[in-house]
Protein backbone atom coordinates (compact mmCIF):
# COMPACT_ATOMS: atom_id res chain seq x y z
CA UNK A 1 0.00 0.00 0.00
CA UNK A 2 1.48 3.40 -0.95
CA UNK A 3 2.28 5.81 1.85
CA UNK A 4 -0.07 8.77 2.13
CA UNK A 5 1.25 12.26 2.36
CA UNK A 6 0.61 13.76 5.85
CA UNK A 7 -1.01 16.75 4.15
CA UNK A 8 -3.57 14.41 2.54
CA UNK A 9 -4.43 13.00 5.98
CA UNK A 10 -4.94 16.55 7.25
CA UNK A 11 -7.21 17.33 4.29
CA UNK A 12 -9.21 14.14 4.91
CA UNK A 13 -10.02 15.40 8.42
CA UNK A 14 -11.56 18.64 7.13
CA UNK A 15 -15.35 18.92 6.85
CA UNK A 16 -17.34 19.52 3.67
CA UNK A 17 -18.79 22.98 3.12
CA UNK A 18 -22.62 22.82 2.92
CA UNK A 19 -23.78 24.18 -0.41
CA UNK A 20 -26.21 24.10 -3.28
CA UNK A 21 -25.83 23.56 -7.00
CA UNK A 22 -28.19 24.80 -9.71
CA UNK A 23 -29.02 23.25 -13.05
CA UNK A 24 -30.75 26.10 -14.86
CA UNK A 25 -32.67 24.79 -17.88
CA UNK A 26 -33.65 26.97 -20.82
CA UNK A 27 -36.91 26.61 -22.74
CA UNK A 28 -34.97 24.44 -25.20
CA UNK A 29 -33.57 22.25 -22.41
CA UNK A 30 -30.04 23.60 -22.64
CA UNK A 31 -28.11 24.07 -19.40
CA UNK A 32 -26.58 27.34 -18.22
CA UNK A 33 -22.82 27.21 -17.57
CA UNK A 34 -20.37 29.99 -16.79
CA UNK A 35 -16.58 30.34 -16.72
CA UNK A 36 -15.09 31.38 -13.37
CA UNK A 37 -13.38 34.74 -13.29
CA UNK A 38 -10.60 33.49 -10.97
CA UNK A 39 -9.09 30.80 -13.20
CA UNK A 40 -7.22 30.79 -16.47
CA UNK A 41 -8.50 27.29 -17.29
CA UNK A 42 -11.11 26.81 -19.99
CA UNK A 43 -13.45 25.11 -17.54
CA UNK A 44 -17.09 25.91 -16.94
CA UNK A 45 -19.54 25.22 -14.14
CA UNK A 46 -23.18 25.52 -13.20
CA UNK A 47 -23.99 28.13 -10.53
CA UNK A 48 -23.35 26.97 -6.99
CA UNK A 49 -22.65 28.37 -3.58
CA UNK A 50 -22.75 28.01 0.16
CA UNK A 51 -25.74 27.80 2.44
CA UNK A 52 -25.85 30.63 4.98
CA UNK A 53 -26.49 29.98 8.67
CA UNK A 54 -30.21 29.29 9.21
CA UNK A 55 -30.96 29.23 5.47
CA UNK A 56 -32.89 26.41 3.83
CA UNK A 57 -31.24 24.84 0.74
CA UNK A 58 -34.01 26.02 -1.63
CA UNK A 59 -33.65 29.58 -0.32
CA UNK A 60 -29.89 29.37 -0.86
CA UNK A 61 -30.40 28.14 -4.42
CA UNK A 62 -32.61 31.09 -5.34
CA UNK A 63 -30.27 33.56 -3.62
CA UNK A 64 -27.22 32.11 -5.40
CA UNK A 65 -29.02 32.33 -8.74
CA UNK A 66 -29.55 36.05 -8.31
CA UNK A 67 -26.12 36.73 -6.80
CA UNK A 68 -24.20 34.82 -9.47
CA UNK A 69 -26.12 35.45 -12.68
CA UNK A 70 -28.13 38.54 -11.85
CA UNK A 71 -31.63 37.20 -12.32
CA UNK A 72 -34.40 35.64 -10.27
CA UNK A 73 -36.44 34.65 -13.33
CA UNK A 74 -36.55 30.93 -12.65
CA UNK A 75 -38.55 28.47 -10.63
CA UNK A 76 -37.40 25.32 -8.89
CA UNK A 77 -38.77 22.22 -10.59
CA UNK A 78 -36.82 19.50 -8.76
CA UNK A 79 -34.45 18.81 -5.88
CA UNK A 80 -31.84 16.06 -5.79
CA UNK A 81 -32.82 13.02 -3.76
CA UNK A 82 -29.62 13.19 -1.74
CA UNK A 83 -26.65 15.38 -0.94
CA UNK A 84 -23.69 15.00 -3.30
CA UNK A 85 -20.11 15.64 -2.19
CA UNK A 86 -16.92 16.42 -4.03
CA UNK A 87 -13.32 16.89 -2.91
CA UNK A 88 -11.16 19.74 -4.08
CA UNK A 89 -7.78 18.83 -5.57
CA UNK A 90 -5.26 18.93 -2.66
CA UNK A 91 -3.42 21.93 -4.12
CA UNK A 92 -6.64 23.98 -4.02
CA UNK A 93 -7.63 23.20 -0.42
CA UNK A 94 -5.40 25.87 1.19
CA UNK A 95 -6.50 28.51 -1.35
CA UNK A 96 -10.29 27.98 -1.31
CA UNK A 97 -12.56 28.94 1.61
CA UNK A 98 -9.52 29.77 3.75
CA UNK A 99 -8.43 26.13 3.83
CA UNK A 100 -11.32 25.24 6.18
CA UNK A 101 -13.03 22.67 3.92
CA UNK A 102 -11.98 19.66 1.85
CA UNK A 103 -14.76 20.22 -0.70
CA UNK A 104 -18.50 20.70 -0.78
CA UNK A 105 -21.56 18.67 0.17
CA UNK A 106 -24.30 19.98 -2.09
CA UNK A 107 -28.04 19.74 -2.53
CA UNK A 108 -28.79 20.19 -6.23
CA UNK A 109 -31.80 21.94 -7.73
CA UNK A 110 -33.14 21.96 -11.26
CA UNK A 111 -34.68 25.29 -12.21
CA UNK A 112 -36.66 26.29 -15.28
CA UNK A 113 -35.47 29.66 -16.63
CA UNK A 114 -38.45 31.93 -17.29
CA UNK A 115 -36.66 34.95 -18.69
CA UNK A 116 -34.71 35.83 -21.80
CA UNK A 117 -30.96 35.91 -22.32
CA UNK A 118 -31.11 39.70 -21.71
CA UNK A 119 -32.17 38.98 -18.12
CA UNK A 120 -28.86 37.26 -17.38
CA UNK A 121 -26.20 39.66 -16.14
CA UNK A 122 -23.00 38.08 -14.81
CA UNK A 123 -21.58 41.56 -14.09
CA UNK A 124 -23.05 41.33 -10.60
CA UNK A 125 -22.01 43.24 -7.47
CA UNK A 126 -19.37 40.57 -6.76
CA UNK A 127 -18.79 38.92 -10.16
CA UNK A 128 -17.72 35.29 -10.21
CA UNK A 129 -17.89 34.67 -13.96
CA UNK A 130 -16.47 36.29 -17.08
CA UNK A 131 -18.47 34.39 -19.71
CA UNK A 132 -21.59 32.24 -19.95
CA UNK A 133 -23.41 30.05 -22.45
CA UNK A 134 -26.15 27.46 -22.86
CA UNK A 135 -24.99 23.89 -23.58
CA UNK A 136 -26.89 20.70 -24.36
CA UNK A 137 -27.21 18.47 -21.30
CA UNK A 138 -25.25 15.72 -23.08
CA UNK A 139 -22.27 18.09 -23.52
CA UNK A 140 -22.29 19.36 -19.95
CA UNK A 141 -19.79 16.96 -18.37
CA UNK A 142 -17.26 17.56 -21.17
CA UNK A 143 -16.93 21.30 -20.47
CA UNK A 144 -16.73 21.04 -16.67
CA UNK A 145 -13.57 21.25 -14.58
CA UNK A 146 -12.32 17.65 -14.20
CA UNK A 147 -12.62 17.32 -10.41
CA UNK A 148 -16.38 18.03 -10.57
CA UNK A 149 -17.22 15.65 -13.46
CA UNK A 150 -18.42 12.78 -11.27
CA UNK A 151 -20.98 14.92 -9.45
CA UNK A 152 -22.10 16.46 -12.74
CA UNK A 153 -22.69 12.97 -14.13
CA UNK A 154 -24.88 12.20 -11.10
CA UNK A 155 -26.82 15.45 -11.48
CA UNK A 156 -27.36 14.89 -15.22
CA UNK A 157 -28.57 11.34 -14.60
CA UNK A 158 -31.02 12.45 -11.93
CA UNK A 159 -32.39 15.50 -13.76
CA UNK A 160 -32.43 14.14 -17.35
CA UNK A 161 -36.10 13.03 -16.99
CA UNK A 162 -37.04 16.70 -16.49
CA UNK A 163 -36.29 17.61 -20.09
CA UNK A 164 -39.39 19.20 -21.59
CA UNK A 165 -39.95 16.39 -24.07
CA UNK A 166 -43.14 15.37 -22.35
CA UNK A 167 -41.69 14.61 -18.91
CA UNK A 168 -43.75 15.84 -15.98
CA UNK A 169 -41.95 18.12 -13.54
CA UNK A 170 -40.96 16.61 -10.21
CA UNK A 171 -42.16 18.15 -7.00
CA UNK A 172 -39.81 18.95 -4.13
Amino acid sequence: MPKRNPVDRDIDSLPYRPGVGLMLLSATDHVFVARRIDTAAEAWQMPQGGIDEGEEPAEAALRELEEEIGTAKARIIAESRSWISYDLPPALVPRVWGGRFRGQRQKWFALRFEGTDRDIDIATRHPEFNAWKWVPMDALVDVIVPFKRDIYRQVVEEFRPLLAKGAPEQRR
